[in-house]
């Protein structure tokens, strides 16, 4: 860009960023899962958490080598435009759009869900409007602000935690559940079979998402290397302590599903077991507001992948490459993920899911090969012990988790996202017409 545009404000500190990745992941989002995977894992969460959290780690790490190389703001669509080509650069930053792009409604989504449950005279909408309000809002101001609210949010998130997991402790040692609070009973039991730990992990390595997003923040993070690359480490380390340490209570204190009425939503519950209906009620507010945090992650990093994507003129530059001069944010693009995010009012959760799902592991995938072309192909890093780790087996390690990803994934979210990628590779097609047509009427 020319020097006069104004370009986005580099502010942040590496909290700030973890921050950000935290209320992306949401740490409340653990007891969401609960149910359905405890089922699976016959009463082993807290297993299939380390299973998935070793998995992640491989990619967080791929995303850091990157970071170092490539310190932009587009995330996978950057990586794999430098690394492989334009073209499949786009293609990887059209698919996973969908994992940022439709993270924001999805929490609109839950949040409505919450809200109805307390309030059911009131009408969704009226719910859905006022919250993507304040994300729009909060996303137009600028970086900071979005952060420091999120700082706030995931201390709430936290503090609620630490009371549920006090609460459980105390009525496990009057003997509640396994009635003991030490026991190997939530990693290891005698008849635990492997498969349902794998399929466990499936499920909740998209309790991860949100660790890749913090590469959309490069730019705007003070001494981005260096920063970036722990952020993405620290956020995945920091959401697996949180997701074993809860889940390693919830399964002493519920060491089976017997108690529950829907394992799709035993959050309320949970909390009406653990805490009463006062201590239900608070946990529901704060997990509104806890959704509203990660909502507003999610908009802020696809916002300004949508930047990046204008500003290489791979989308109109004129509307996606705007920064407004004097908040400093993308602000044709938030407003633009905002009005997608009001169709939380009519739209459908289990779709939006599917979609969220194709376009993570597309984005994961690519980066766990780019840098094994980037660096242990092109660069020719194969020299040392430390080379082949780095730059071939952990990035092989995480292209191989994905695969397992890939292999369990619904096939409404593949047929979907094929869908979205012939729509990009149309677009892509037409583009590149339309360009060799400009070039020869120039000739």
């Amino acid at each position: 860009m020319s020097q006069h545009k104004p370009g986005l404000k580099q502010t942040l500190n590496l909290w700030q960023v973890v921050v950000m990745g935290l209320a992306y992941l949401t740490p409340m989002a653990v007891f969401d899962t609960f149910g359905i995977v405890s089922e699976i894992t016959s009463g082993h969460v807290a297993t299939s958490y380390l299973f998935a959290l070793a998995g992640i780690l491989f990619t967080a790490f791929s995303y850091g080598h990157l970071v170092r190389k490539y310190p932009y703001a587009g995330s996978a669509y950057t990586y794999a435009q430098k690394t492989f080509s334009p073209n499949v650069g786009f293609m990887v930053g059209w698919s996973s759009l969908l994992d940022y792009m439709f993270m924001p409604m999805i929490n609109m989504l839950l949040a409505k869900i919450y809200l109805t449950a307390m309030f059911p005279t009131v009408e969704p909408w009226i719910f859905i409007f006022a919250l993507v309000t304040i994300m729009t809002l909060l996303n137009l101001k600028g970086i900071d602000l979005v952060a420091n609210f999120n700082g706030v949010i995931v201390f709430v998130q936290i503090a609620i935690i630490l009371v549920f997991i006090a609460l459980m402790a105390y009525s496990i040692s009057l003997g509640e559940g396994e009635g003991a609070i030490a026991s190997v009973r939530p990693f290891y039991t005698d008849n635990m079979a492997i498969v349902p730990l794998f399929t466990g992990a499936t499920i909740l390595c998209f309790s991860f998402l949100g660790f890749d997003g913090l590469s959309s923040l490069t730019e705007e993070t003070k001494d981005a290397q260096r920063v970036i690359p722990r952020a993405i480490v620290l956020t995945a380390l920091i959401g697996g302590v949180i997701f074993v340490g809860v889940s390693y209570f919830l399964q002493l204190y519920f060491p089976d599903i017997s108690r529950f009425q829907q394992l799709d939503a035993v959050l309320p519950e949970i909390a009406l077991y653990v805490g009463g209906n006062l201590f239900q009620s608070i946990v529901l507010v704060a997990t509104t507001v806890a959704v509203l945090a990660s909502g507003m992650a999610a908009h802020a990093g696809v916002a300004r992948i949508l930047y990046v994507m204008g500003r290489d003129n791979m989308l109109p530059r004129k509307g996606f490459a705007y920064i407004h001069p004097k908040w400093r944010t993308p602000a044709f693009n938030v407003l633009l993920v905002g009005a997608l995010a009001l169709s939380a009012v009519s739209f459908d959760l289990e779709m939006a899911l599917a979609l969220v799902n194709f376009g993570a592991l597309v984005a994961f995938t690519f980066v766990n090969l780019a840098v094994i072309v980037q660096f242990y192909v092109r660069e020719r890093r194969n020299q040392s012990f430390k080379d082949h780790l780095q730059y071939l087996v952990l990035p092989l390690c995480g292209a191989g988790t994905i695969g397992v990803l890939w292999a369990n994934l619904e096939p409404q979210s593949l047929e979907l996202g094929l869908i979205w990628a012939a729509v990009g590779a149309l677009y892509l097609a037409l583009r590149s017409i339309r360009l060799r047509r400009a070039v020869e009427l120039h000739n």
